[in-house]
């Protein structure tokens, strides 16, 4: 391990046998924490070329169990998301897709940091299991062309390990590591296709788009490289997507975009990821024709039905899709109101992301307990006129420990001017 440290001190390039020999290492307890440390810095500083991610990518996929979805008719279909706030789009894009007719196997994962998690949202339905056994995951996927679950601890064991130590050395930025860790777990969980949401933006992992653009290239070679049909879009991730953020408020938006009614962003970039996903499975002949198709799913309330099929087949109570004020309410809640009359000329996304956690949305720690019920709803996005003393968001919550942090993130998360902003665009890039 020593010599793999110093070759790559050196900016040298480490062959598929020897990063075979550091990821089955590390994996196994025979390379201590420091010497993985010290490599994974080198890494950082170095950086990996196009073949050594792929070899690392593949080499933790094969770290654990693989789900094999071969016996379900049909190319099946994923989606990743570099994480956002507010970003509730697999609420709303899994049933939508699997309603066209595209088999959608999706392993999610739970909040991280100020971001949200797609499990979490999940688990504010009542009775809503996300922990599928390998089995369960693929029998519900054939019988019902969808399912949505937690990444069990035999999946990519190796990723987890390598994650936790990077989250405590500094090296979480490495794009090569980031891109390895993200398409490990794609690959494992099976997919024919994938689609990848990379953000970018204030509220992004990666804030600029010259990063989120090399990223995005990297993950596609990689997916393309092991043998999956693979495309990216950037996004703007300047402000929150839709006007929820917290889980039970989020699921209620995903409802309404499931009802053909939700947030304009919200269905645009459920209606550009869904068409490429179904274009991808060869369910369309362009993406044109695959966003009216899947408008129209919207509309018919053909997608509603199919999220209704998903709780039902994961323990929880369908109804919540007719009734979502059967979902948990928070007792309190606070308007932040604006000092300033103007436009909305922007919005420190982040702040909103954490505002949200110190609510009790999303965990400090990971021994933290969510609360579902917690949150924030906006009421002005950037573009939109304000007149002073009106209510820019509502801060939702049930105990008042950090109510007034949370205060004060918010309220001045928001830049408000005398002039109009020009409205950016949601998706920036899809040329990967």
């Amino acid at each position: 391990m020593y010599d793999l440290i110093a070759k790559k001190r050196d900016g040298l390039e480490i062959s598929p046998e020897e990063m075979a020999y550091f990821v089955r290492g590390y994996t196994k307890g025979a390379i201590p924490d420091y010497q993985a440390a010290a490599f994974l810095m080198a890494v950082y500083f170095k950086g990996l070329n196009s073949g050594e991610t792929a070899a690392l990518t593949r080499l933790m996929a094969e770290s654990g169990e693989r789900i094999d979805l071969s016996g379900i008719p049909g190319l099946k279909a994923d989606k990743h998301s570099t994480g956002g706030v507010g970003d509730k789009t697999t609420l709303v894009l899994a049933p939508l897709v699997a309603a066209a007719g595209v088999p959608v196997a999706k392993l999610s994962g739970r909040g991280l940091g100020y971001t949200g998690g797609t499990v979490d949202k999940l688990e504010s339905i009542p009775g809503f299991q996300t922990a599928l056994d390998r089995e369960s995951f693929v029998r519900q996927v054939k019988e019902i062309g969808v399912a949505v679950s937690s990444q069990s601890r035999d999946i990519v064991p190796a990723d987890r390990k390598i994650y936790a130590l990077r989250n405590a050395t500094a090296t979480e930025p490495s794009i090569p590591l980031i891109a390895s860790s993200i398409m490990s777990k794609k690959i494992a969980a099976g997919a024919d296709a994938i689609i990848l949401d990379v953000k970018v933006g204030n509220g992004a992992l990666l804030p600029l788009k010259e990063d989120t653009c090399e990223l995005a290239r990297l993950m596609v070679a990689i997916g393309r490289a092991l043998g999956r049909i693979t495309t990216a879009v950037i996004t703007d991730m300047n402000q929150p997507l839709g006007y929820a953020v917290g889980n039970s408020l989020e699921v209620r938006e995903a409802i309404e975009a499931l009802r053909g009614e939700g947030p304009p962003d919200l269905e645009e970039l459920c209606l550009a990821l869904g068409s490429r996903m179904v274009l991808l499975a060869g369910r369309a002949a362009g993406i044109k024709e695959a966003e009216q198709r899947l408008s129209v799913l919207l509309k018919d309330g053909s997608a509603l039905l199919k999220f209704k099929e998903l709780i039902r087949a994961q323990g929880g109570d369908p109804e919540i899709a007719e009734h979502p004020e059967k979902l948990p309410a928070a007792s309190g809640e606070e308007k932040i109101l604006s000092s300033r009359e103007g436009f909305v000329r922007g919005i420190e996304t982040k702040d909103i992301g954490r505002a949200a956690v110190l609510l009790g949305a999303g965990r400090r720690t990971s021994e933290s307990k969510i609360d579902h019920s917690a949150g924030i709803i906006l009421h002005k996005k950037i573009g939109d006129p304000v007149s002073r003393g009106e209510a820019l968001a509502t801060l939702y919550l049930n105990q008042k420990r950090s109510l007034e942090e949370a205060h004060f993130l918010v309220q001045n998360s928001f830049q408000v001017g005398r002039e109009r902003p020009s409205r950016s665009r949601l998706l920036l890039d899809d040329t990967f």
